[in-house]
């Protein structure tokens, strides 16, 4: 019987999730980075060999790599951009050469995923991610007091975020914006330096993206995307971007590949089967106007990564992560869909059948509140998506040969 491929993020050596928990996890893929190799620089191939290696010591393969960062420069068309887009060709074909064949990367500006609270209690006691819009529009208008920010809110919308940031204790406050500049891309605790360096420092990122909008960010996205894809593939690899995430503008930042029309818009820009797509239910399930079903049937072809998670929204703009079968995002039907999808690669002849995917954002629970790790990346819950995931993946199997 055909299954997809089960796979888990690692961060390295430095993960309080060890390859010898994941391989009891029963993942068999690692999805992993080389993270101390600075963003923009070449990643070496005896650097992919050591990790790789690491990797297959336990039994296990790379199966993805996530992420080979896009420098901000790429991203801005400024400074040394081409340079950049040079090094990254280079870490492609020397990923190839090690046998990698799926990079996953993102086109966010200055931060990766952004949440307002990395410890949001659950019923059931565990935490979760989360993200609160009022909690953004305190930091944005009243903690960061960013430039512009009240162009982006009405005036009752201004007036909730005024009291709400006016009910915050002084540890809310600091706790908003720890999980806020998180996001940054190598960090996952926040910050401990001091408060207002932090948010200077923040605020300048931001502000090389002035003058940046949605659509010119697309074809600073799109002539990367010329560029690399042919060098990956003659490397042979697939390229994978993940959705924004969340899916809609924040910190005044455009955003690229948050809806159908994103997606659409970029296939046709660089129509290449290397040009693919992360497929995250849980960046795509916050709007609801995504219809995930609809995409895996439109885009499904070009889907080379899936991520597994489901959020609860509201009908302001808040959401949290949910429990991986819970939710916004009916997984059931998700799972059907992406099973069809293998069954037409098949019947096309495709070589690329172990579509892997991996649970993604699991709480925080049992014995893991007590320990320390990644946000969203503690062992227990996901053990517990994945446990649940390949349940459900087998049992649809099972029903459609029945």
């Amino acid at each position: 019987m055909d299954k997809f491929e089960q796979t888990w993020r690692w961060y390295g050596p430095t993960d309080p999730v060890t390859l010898l928990d994941i391989k009891q996890a029963g993942a068999t893929g690692i999805v992993s980075a080389l993270h101390h190799i600075p963003n923009g620089a070449i990643w070496p191939i005896e650097e992919i060999l050591k990790r790789k290696q690491t990797i297959e010591e336990f039994g296990l393969t790379w199966s993805v790599v996530e992420s080979v960062p896009v420098h901000e420069d790429i991203k801005r068309q400024t400074g040394d951009f081409k340079i950049y887009i040079e090094n990254y060709k280079q870490t492609l074909i020397n990923l190839g050469k090690c046998g990698i064949d799926t990079v996953c990367y993102n086109f966010m500006p200055v931060v990766d995923w952004t949440r307002t609270n990395l410890d949001y209690p659950s019923e059931d006691g565990s935490t979760c991610l989360s993200y609160s819009k009022w909690d953004m529009a305190a930091f944005e208008l009243f903690i960061l007091k960013r430039p512009g920010a009240f162009k982006t809110y009405s005036k009752s919308e201004i007036e909730k975020a005024k009291t709400h940031y006016e009910s915050l204790s002084d540890k809310q406050l600091k706790q908003i914006t720890d999980s806020i500049i998180a996001g940054l891309p190598g960090s996952s605790k926040g910050y401990e330096v001091d408060e207002n360096y932090a948010l200077e420092n923040f605020q300048k990122l931001l502000n090389t993206y002035e003058g940046i909008d949605v659509d010119k960010m697309k074809t600073h996205l799109f002539y990367f995307l010329s560029e690399i894809t042919p060098t990956a593939a003659e490397a042979g690899i697939r390229l994978c971007i993940h959705p924004d995430d969340p899916p809609f503008i924040i910190l005044g930042l455009p955003r690229v590949l948050s809806t159908t029309k994103d997606i659409r818009d970029l296939f046709q820009e660089v129509d290449h089967p290397n040009n693919g797509l992360t497929f995250c239910t849980g960046s795509f399930g916050v709007r609801e106007d995504n219809d995930l079903i609809e995409m895996i049937k439109e885009f499904g072809y070009r889907i080379h990564f899936v991520h597994l998670r489901a959020t609860k929204r509201n009908h302001e703009g808040s959401f949290y992560e949910a429990d991986h079968l819970d939710g916004d995002v009916d997984m059931f039907e998700v799972m059907k869909a992406l099973i069809e999808e293998q069954q037409r690669r098949k019947l096309n002849g495709r070589n690329d059948l172990r579509m892997p995917f991996r649970p993604d954002h699991g709480h925080r629970m049992l014995h893991d509140l007590k320990n320390e790790g990644n946000p969203g990346y503690m062992a227990i819950g996901r053990l517990r998506g994945l446990a649940e995931l390949r349940g459900l993946e087998l049992g649809i199997r099972k029903s459609i040969q029945s």
